[in-house]
């Protein structure tokens, strides 16, 4: 596990470029955000944006997840089917408010250690470092469920040409 909110990979497809992202497409839905469309297509695993040379996307849940990533990547054409790079992080507000609690209790951390106040400098420290250390533990597990979704559907036609 890294111990940044972050995971990257490189899959080699024996499908071809247009076919990868061909099949992005008709698995992703772009996002509405003002409309409150029922999520009625079972086909439809994915939000966000494919386009012509890669894809940004996230993974279609029902309810929300703070620590849900968002899959950025790129499909390169080679001479046997496909390179698909995809790097796996948290939306922005994660970050931020990840960040955000963290500074302030560790800035609380040393303002008591600096007031000679231990006890405190600890619980702080220990909140921060917990903080922390739950947002990777949701953020990963979040990571490997999304991963485990996108190789399915990369390899969802290879299993039909069969």
């Amino acid at each position: 596990m890294n111990l940044i909110p972050y995971h990257s990979e490189a899959l080699v497809s024996i499908l071809s470029k247009e076919e990868v992202l061909g099949h992005l497409m008709r698995t992703t839905r772009q996002v509405n955000f003002l409309g409150m469309d029922p999520m009625l297509d079972e086909k439809i695993k994915f939000n966000g944006i494919v386009g012509q040379e890669g894809f940004r996307i996230s993974r279609m849940i029902r309810k929300g997840d703070s620590f849900l990533p968002l899959l950025s990547g790129k499909v390169e054409a080679t001479s046997r089917g496909s390179l698909i790079l995809v790097e796996y992080r948290p939306f922005p507000a994660t970050v931020f408010f990840l960040s955000f609690w963290s500074v302030i209790l560790f800035a609380f951390s040393a303002y008591f250690f600096y007031q000679l106040n231990p006890g405190y400098a600890l619980i702080c420290l220990s909140l921060a470092l917990g903080n922390y250390g739950l947002g990777l533990l949701f953020f990963h597990r979040q990571v490997r469920i999304s991963r485990a979704l996108f190789h399915e559907q990369i390899n969802f036609e290879m299993k039909d040409k069969d």
